[in-house]
């Protein structure tokens, strides 16, 4: 492989890895689609949504049907003495009408219990005044944010990991094409040491080394192999496809290496944005558990029909119309002490807050260090790349001429194919890096 092929190319980049990553791109949001992890955190974001709209309709009126019918018997009773107040009245109009038609009473006792009686009626309720309901409203949104800032931290780990198996697939398959090329490259010495010892310029043990040498890079070249077809493996794992399925090759890949702008900042990270929206609901909650302090009004208006033995005419329809208040006084303080956990359990995410921010500033710079060192390390393994391969060819070029042994052969063809794996190594190597600190900051911008 021509020197040319690892020329060292920089490119910024602001939100992302920025270049030619359309196969890697479609390959993330193919793993987004397909993730289960993340369909069920839609689900997830799904139903906190529709319990928001639940938490909304507790400010609309409800209107609900009831009825109640009773069949009574025995119980308290109240004593009415019609006929000893009515009964003297009525027998002297009967004198002085010289008449019967003002009968003689009997005294009543009246069940309390109605007996054969019903009420219907159509109840519609409004609350005018209710905190406890505006403040769950607000929990409930914040709770949605909460759930998509979920979706966001999977998903943006999920992309970091993709990336990372996507770099170190390509990095197996061209260590495969490494040791295809050095097979070739043994396959050719072991034909020329033939030809110098089919005329005596070598003797029979070149042969042997030749062939151990051949038979060495075979083993190895299996090895990549094997290799190969585990990073395919895990790499399809995450993308919940079948662990066999071919990927496609981004062949630009071996020809950059990325210089990352360095944003060291972790504000806008997901982990964080949590722990905001965490310290709001805890906001939301003191809130609610304050709302004592306010009276809760609300209306209902009923529109039905009571009577007895199912009787429905302008007599047993009706409406009743009320507001009620309701404002609690005293509750052993109660309240207050609701209050108080609420208070604690801010200075908890606060906490919180301080040493996950701290973790995360941490991890952001140890990936930056980390792709320092590995930038250094490709740029060490160009130079060093580019050295073995002329000091191969000219060792190979001073042996056909009889000017060297085969050892220093053999020794300069190892320092070539090993430095050429360096390279491969050390390339691929600075883009894992880089999905690190892609992922360490937040750079990559997951709606593609």
């Amino acid at each position: 492989m021509k020197m040319k092929l690892f020329a060292f190319a920089t490119f910024a980049l602001s939100a992302n890895l920025g270049f030619s990553q359309a196969i890697l791109d479609d390959y993330i949001q193919e793993g987004f689609a397909r993730n289960q992890s993340i369909r069920q955190q839609d689900i997830a974001l799904e139903k906190s949504i529709y319990a928001l709209k639940e938490a909304k309709t507790l400010f609309l009126p409800k209107v609900a049907f009831q009825t109640d019918y009773f069949l009574a018997g025995g119980g308290r009773t109240v004593d009415f003495p019609a006929g000893d107040l009515l009964n003297p009245v009525y027998g002297t109009l009967n004198q002085l009408t010289n008449s019967n038609n003002y009968p003689q009473l009997e005294n009543e006792s009246i069940l309390l219990n109605p007996n054969d009686f019903y009420d219907a009626k159509f109840r519609t309720t409004l609350p005018l005044l209710n905190m406890e309901i505006a403040y769950n409203k607000r929990i409930k949104q914040e709770q949605v944010s909460m759930q998509q800032v979920e979706i966001d931290l999977y998903k943006r780990e999920l992309a970091k990991e993709i990336k990372q198996a996507y770099f170190q697939y390509l990095q197996a398959v061209h260590a495969i094409k490494i040791y295809e090329s050095a097979l070739e490259l043994v396959s050719e010495n072991k034909r020329i040491n033939e030809s110098l010892f089919k005329n005596d310029k070598v003797n029979r043990t070149v042969l042997f080394r030749a062939d151990n040498e051949i038979a060495r890079y075979k083993a190895l070249l299996e090895n990549s192999r094997q290799n190969t077809r585990s990073a395919r493996a895990y790499f399809n794992f995450l993308l919940n496809r079948t662990l066999t399925d071919s990927i496609l090759i981004d062949d630009s890949y071996k020809d950059i290496v990325l210089a990352i702008r360095e944003e060291n900042t972790v504000s806008q990270l997901e982990e964080l944005q949590k722990l905001s929206i965490a310290s709001s609901i805890n906001e939301q909650v003191e809130g609610l558990s304050q709302s004592f302090i306010i009276p809760k009004v609300s209306t209902f208006l009923d529109l039905g029909s009571q009577g007895f033995d199912w009787q429905f005419n302008n007599k047993t329809r009706y409406y009743f119309f009320g507001v009620s208040l309701q404002w609690e006084l005293f509750s052993s303080g109660k309240n207050t002490y609701k209050v108080k956990q609420v208070q604690l359990e801010n200075q908890i995410i606060q906490s919180q807050t301080d040493y996950v921010e701290n973790q995360l500033e941490l991890h952001l710079t140890t990936a930056i260090n980390s792709y320092r060192a590995s930038l250094a390390d490709y740029e060490s393994a160009v130079t060093a790349f580019g050295t073995a391969q002329q000091y191969y060819s000219d060792m190979e070029k001073m042996y056909k001429e009889g000017q060297a042994i085969f050892i220093e052969l053999l020794d300069a063809q190892n320092q070539r194919i090993h430095a050429e794996l360096q390279l491969n190594i050390s390339l691929f190597g600075t883009y894992i890096k880089a999905a690190e600190i892609e992922r360490a900051n937040a750079t990559f911008n997951l709606n593609k």
